[in-house]
């Protein structure tokens, strides 16, 4: 069977509900959705105060490697059903989600959490986006530091 994957590099608003309707399918009944949103307090490392960030990305590598990590997931996770794999650009303020991972899957059981994380942290680590944060103490361009550990 052909299952939906969506991949999209986007500066428009994210609607969840008509992302999860493109992933679901007749017999999906589990869906995991991350979002990723801005923070407009930091208390990991030096707390400090974000009004917004500033998302750049070069999309025809970033597309692909989004593509390599749904390939990834699928191999890792052979039930799912639909993976989206968004990432907003632009200015984006406060509270404001910056990125989607979805997966679904006919039954909670069969890997649909840990395909969502994975995916997530897969993007983080191998997908070139970058994110200049601004706040009342200026701004900078945020350098990854976390690093999760993969179970590959």
């Amino acid at each position: 069977m052909n299952y939906p994957t969506i991949i999209s590099i986007t500066e428009e608003k994210l609607d969840l509900d008509a992302l999860l309707a493109q992933v679901t399918l007749p017999s999906t009944g589990a869906s995991v959705v991350f979002t990723g949103i801005v923070r407009g307090l930091t208390t990991r490392g030096a707390a400090h105060a974000t009004s917004h960030l500033d998302y750049e990305a070069y999309q025809p590598m970033a597309e692909e490697k989004m593509r390599q990590v749904a390939d990834e997931m699928r191999q890792k996770w052979p039930d799912l059903q639909g993976i989206a794999i968004i990432q907003r650009v632009g200015r984006l303020a406060a509270g404001t989600p910056t990125t989607v991972i979805a997966c679904t899957t006919a039954h909670r059981d069969t890997g649909v959490f840990e395909a969502a994380r994975y995916g997530i942290d897969r993007l983080k680590e191998i997908v070139p986006v970058w994110k200049k944060e601004v706040g009342p103490d200026g701004e900078f361009w945020v350098e990854g530091d976390h690093h999760p550990k993969l179970d590959r």
